[in-house]
């Protein structure tokens, strides 16, 4: 054979190490530094430090490393509370203290509304903050039988791995939940069907926690035993799911409190399904309301449009005004929830809900929604670049707040309602809703020029 038609030896990838200063973080909160002008990001360094860092992962325009040792820490640099931080993937920045947290998710919200929405707010508005540990109220744990381990894993997943982190306790988690991991894993080991629950959904409300079990086939009678032992025992609910979220069933105690929480300031209890979507953190959530309607500041008399209402976070809260609001949301389930709730808090003659699929509005299909004095925006990660694309004559509002759990697409649909719509972004800034994650939640205030 030809020696032009051979393939070239791959050699093997030899990590190196190198010394490396870190300027910045990027926006998974990684290290960024340069060496002999590439970028390296490295995970677990913080910016001002200087590093011993080993190459992974070597691309065309940058690096990848993992961090051998921190050689002069920096000065947010803080020892983490958790013992299993660096191997589970459910926190990547308790190493940082939290007004660092706090700042590197305002400059990464800034960063993406300048970059990709070529937009800047008037106003940045302090960041709203909550209790940093204990506050995950909503969690979805992976279960995983590891032999290898000595039996059954429950917890979050590795970082950027499949595997199930060999997890004993958990800080984000509430204390009476963080508690349940052992017990949870001594429970599963002992079902005839621990190879068949690969996940325990976490719901915790005001006056009850429910933990759902997904299981894959239904436990046998000894299995049935075990579980009511441990409700009992624990103080929980369990619930047993099939299939999809809306095969969830209560196993033990059949009968007990609704799940649900409160915004005191309105008012406002709303109950909730534990599979359906809920804010993470209820503390966070209360004052993000109470921003949120100070920002729309609705009127008794004015119409005010809650897109992605969900099942009436926001939608109740804006009714109390004297307002009449419609919500609009894209599931069924979710209508019919949030209509219960709006009866419950005696809140139905001021609210409608209406079921569309946003994320394939058009100008009439907006149109069709009615007059809008003030509109709400709350999606999903995707964002809601249909909706800001085609509001125009029948529905473009004087004010518009919009909430977001990615600012990427919020930078997107700012640059189209500043640049296309004719609005000015008056004021923007985070919301700590994941303290110790990278994850970025903000709310933005847009209003109408002229």
């Amino acid at each position: 054979m030809s020696s032009s038609l051979t393939k070239p030896i791959q050699h093997p990838f030899a990590p190196t190490e190198l010394t490396l200063s870190i300027e910045a973080l990027d926006h998974e909160a990684q290290g960024v530094a340069r060496h002999e002008g590439k970028v390296i990001f490295v995970e677990g360094a913080l910016p001002g430090e200087v590093v011993r860092a080993r190459v992974v992962r070597r691309k065309t325009q940058f690096d990848h490393a993992e961090l051998v040792g921190v050689l002069h820490p920096g000065p947010c640099r803080v020892l983490p509370r958790c013992p299993h931080f660096g191997v589970c993937g459910g926190c990547n920045m308790q190493h940082a203290d939290a007004t660092a947290q706090l700042a590197f998710k305002q400059r990464i919200l800034e960063d993406n509304l300048g970059r990709i929405g070529r937009v800047r707010p008037q106003l940045l508005l302090p960041a709203l903050q909550g209790p940093t540990w204990g506050y995950r109220q909503r969690a979805r744990l992976s279960v995983r039988w590891v032999q290898k381990k000595g039996g059954v894993l429950v917890g979050f997943h590795e970082k950027r791995s499949s595997f199930v982190a060999d997890m004993h306790q958990c800080a984000v988690l509430p204390p009476k939940i963080s508690a349940l991991i052992d017990p949870l894993r001594t429970l599963i080991m002992a079902l005839s069907i621990r190879e068949r629950l690969p996940q325990v959904e976490v719901a915790c409300g005001e006056s009850l926690d429910v933990l759902v079990l997904r299981v894959l086939e239904p436990p046998s009678e000894a299995d049935a035993a075990l579980l009511r032992d441990f409700a009992e025992r624990y103080q929980i609910q369990l619930w047993l799911q099939t299939k999809g979220p809306e095969s969830a069933r209560p196993f033990h105690p059949v009968r007990a409190p609704s799940l649900g929480y409160s915004l005191p300031d309105f008012g406002v209890i709303i109950p909730f399904g534990p599979t359906e979507f809920t804010q993470v953190n209820a503390a966070v959530n209360r004052v993000l309301v109470g921003r949120v309607v100070r920002m729309l500041d609705p009127r008794p008399g004015e119409r005010v449009v809650d897109l992605f209402c969900g099942l009436g976070n926001f939608t109740l809260a804006l009714a109390r005004s004297g307002a009449k609001v419609l919500g609009v949301e894209g599931s069924a389930a979710l209508v019919a929830r949030a209509q219960h709730n709006a009866a419950c808090n005696g809140l139905a003659e001021n609210t409608r809900f209406a079921m569309a699929n946003l994320f394939e509005a058009d100008m009439r299909s907006l149109a069709a929604l009615g007059p809008v004095d003030k509109l709400l925006i709350d999606p999903p990660r995707d964002g809601a670049v249909e909706v800001v694309k085609h509001m125009g004559e029948g529905f473009l509002p004087g004010r518009i707040v919009y909430v977001s759990c990615n600012p990427a697409t919020l930078a997107r649909d700012a640059g189209i309602l500043v640049h296309q719509q004719g609005y000015a972004l008056k004021a923007a800034g985070v919301v700590n809703m994941f303290p110790h994650t990278a994850h970025v939640e903000s709310v933005a205030l847009f209003e109408k020029r002229g």
